[in-house]
């Protein structure tokens, strides 16, 4: 699937400790079906083929609703799963590495908590950028400092002076109350695990954050 930047309005992360393929394909299934517009699937510490054999048919679900899925971290099991893409902190392998792994039409998506790993992103060849924490989130350990709504607004705003066209992608305890103030400061779009899943009804959360996007997103 080609990558376009349209695809992070609404980026979804099931974020937890999935113990089947058929729990985590609930959850993506419950998201997809409210109108999210990309998937992450971000599953910490377990060995790469058990990232795959959970994430496999939460991929093939995806590549059928033609919504692109990327594997957070793990390069090597975005490939065997041929998965969109792959989203990588600071400490994780280089855009070069997942690049080398997934080949050039892949989507590299990478973590920035400042503009100067903003600026590392562009140069490395990212296709995007994650960029938080807005505020405290559990979801997260080792938590970068806090950006808020001024932080967006000085790296969108320093990122055109530079022309830096990545799309950012704001991420870290965001809730649908937050989401006009954050979407005027020019981000692409927003991402959200926890204030989907803990919803009574993920598909109904899910769709009026996208509706609440919609209405100030500004591109087309």
């Amino acid at each position: 699937m080609k990558f376009s930047p349209a695809a992070l309005l609404l980026y979804g992360i099931p974020s937890a400790t999935y113990q089947t393929a058929d729990a985590l394909l609930q959850d993506v299934r419950a998201a997809v079906a409210g109108g999210v517009t990309c998937i992450q699937i971000r599953i910490k510490h377990v060995p790469t083929q058990e990232l795959v054999a959970l994430a496999a048919p939460t991929v093939q679900f995806c590549k059928q609703q033609h919504i692109p899925c990327i594997i957070n971290d793990d390069a090597e099991a975005a490939a065997l799963l041929q998965a969109d893409g792959v989203h990588v902190g600071q400490s994780d392998c280089s855009i070069q590495q997942a690049r080398a792994i997934l080949g050039k039409s892949a989507c590299i998506g990478v973590s920035a908590h400042n503009l100067e790993e903003a600026r590392m992103a562009q140069q490395g060849g990212a296709d995007y950028i994650g960029c938080g924490p807005f505020r405290f989130t559990t979801t997260k350990k080792n938590l970068s400092p806090i950006l808020g709504l001024d932080g967006y607004r000085n790296i969108v705003a320093t990122m055109k002076q530079e022309h830096i066209e990545l799309p950012i992608v704001a991420i870290g305890g965001i809730t649908c109350d937050d989401i006009p103030a954050i979407m005027q400061t020019g981000v692409s779009g927003i991402a959200l695990s926890g204030t989907i899943l803990r919803a009574d009804s993920p598909a109904e959360e899910t769709h009026r954050i996208l509706e609440e996007i919609r209405k100030y997103r500004t591109y087309k």
